[in-house]
């Protein structure tokens, strides 16, 4: 019978003599052969995985492993630089960061790893038997397979931790910087080259949507899938830009039913290159206290395009009743609005003023007497029409008598 000793484990005094240990090791390159063959068989994602240039990596990886452990099993002591194992979970850590550039989850691996330590154990206890070792001594070496399985899933976990962290900063990194591109209005092919080096492929086009910062990590689980982020930009205030990829037709209605309720303001879908026209509606309808949807307010956008053009013509088209008292000059105000919105409809502009129709009419006969002819002329009309079609948040309003 070989000559034993026991183990206490992971790294414990000799397990194994080198008689023992070196007729393990002439077996090692058929045992790794066999672990390959039974993950490409067992595990779906490596099923094309070893064909190419990783394939040989994982096929290193796993002799490089089971020589590591071998190493550990017989205690070589004394070594210079590096030691097998040390270099097998170096290797295990390197997988595990080429495993998350390759797109597999931790989770393909722990199951190589689970598979890999099944057929290696099969034929490592089968040739251990053979060599002698009483059964004590394979447990123990069995305790020591499993614990060393264990040190190597933690560093291509480790690995894969890292890399994908890595990544996905780098990545949002780069995507950030063609936001700023976008909303900067660099030059097109600065936009397109920095949308390369992101690996982010331009939609044809992108619908801005200021979101308060507490929302942004929930939308982001319902938008699109390339969605950009623009943070800290100086103009908004606990907010975030997000930019929407072909939110545009028919697909814009969804897309502010998921957002509904979360106090966003959305801008109107453009051109992707043209994105910062959409977030300066989307700005300046937060600016003007408006909620949701931008298109809903076009035409209160319009009309305080030009906030001074829009005095003087609200201070031209009211000149008639400049010289009535505040209150009187209000009143009038309303009726000339829900008159020029309803149209003349005299039973609509009272409903609209919460007053009896006999009423309107009698503001009517003022409004008739103070405008005269010109009260039905259609520029005056079109002039009352725009300059009294968003109130004037800064004058007194009316009573409902």
């Amino acid at each position: 019978m070989a000559q034993e000793s026991s183990a206490s484990g992971l790294g414990g005094p000799l397990l194994l003599d080198p008689m023992v240990a070196a007729a393990i090791r002439g077996e090692l390159p058929r045992v790794a052969e066999d672990v390959v063959e039974a993950i490409i068989a067992e595990v779906p994602p490596y099923a094309d995985a070893f064909s190419g240039p990783m394939g040989e990596t994982i096929r290193g990886a796993v002799q490089v492993a089971l020589g590591g452990f071998l190493s550990l099993a017989a205690d070589r002591r004394g070594r210079e630089g590096p030691t097998p194992q040390r270099e097998a979970l170096d290797g295990a850590y390197q997988l595990g960061r080429g495993e998350a550039r390759s797109g597999r989850s931790s989770d393909a691996i722990l199951s190589a790893y689970r598979i890999g330590a099944r057929v290696a154990w099969q034929h490592l206890s089968t040739l251990a038997v053979a060599q002698g070792l009483h059964a004590t001594t394979v447990a123990s070496f069995a305790g020591v397979v499993f614990a060393y399985i264990d040190e190597l899933s933690a560093a291509t976990v480790a690995g894969h931790t890292d890399e994908a962290a890595t990544t996905g900063r780098v990545r949002q990194r780069l995507l950030e910087r063609v936001a700023r591109h976008l909303l900067n209005g660099s030059p097109p092919a600065t936009v397109v080259a920095a949308a390369e080096r992101a690996d982010w492929s331009p939609p044809s086009t992108l619908t801005a949507v200021i979101a308060p910062e507490s929302q942004v990590g929930p939308l982001l689980q319902t938008l699109p899938p390339g969605t950009l982020q623009a943070t800290e930009l100086s103009e908004l205030e606990n907010a975030v830009l997000l930019l929407v990829p072909d939110a545009h037709g028919r697909r814009r209605g969804p897309l502010l039913r998921s957002l509904q309720g979360r106090g966003c303001l959305v801008g109107p879908a453009r051109d992707w290159l043209e994105v910062p026209a959409s977030y300066a509606r989307a700005l300046r309808a937060r600016e003007l206290g408006l909620d949701e949807d931008t298109e809903s307010h076009l035409a209160h956008l319009v009309l305080t395009a030009d906030p001074e053009a829009l005095s003087d013509l609200r201070n031209q088209v009211l000149a008639p009743l400049a010289e009535l008292r505040p209150a009187a000059a209000a009143k009038l105000t309303d009726t000339l609005r829900a008159w020029v919105l309803h149209q003349g409809r005299r039973e609509d502009v009272a409903q609209a003023l919460f007053v009896h129709p006999q009423t309107v009419r009698y503001r009517l006969s003022q409004l008739r007497e103070l405008y005269g002819d010109q009260l039905e002329a259609p520029e005056t009309v079109l002039g009352l029409t725009l300059a009294l079609g968003v109130p004037d948040v800064s004058s007194s309003q009316e009573s409902v008598p």
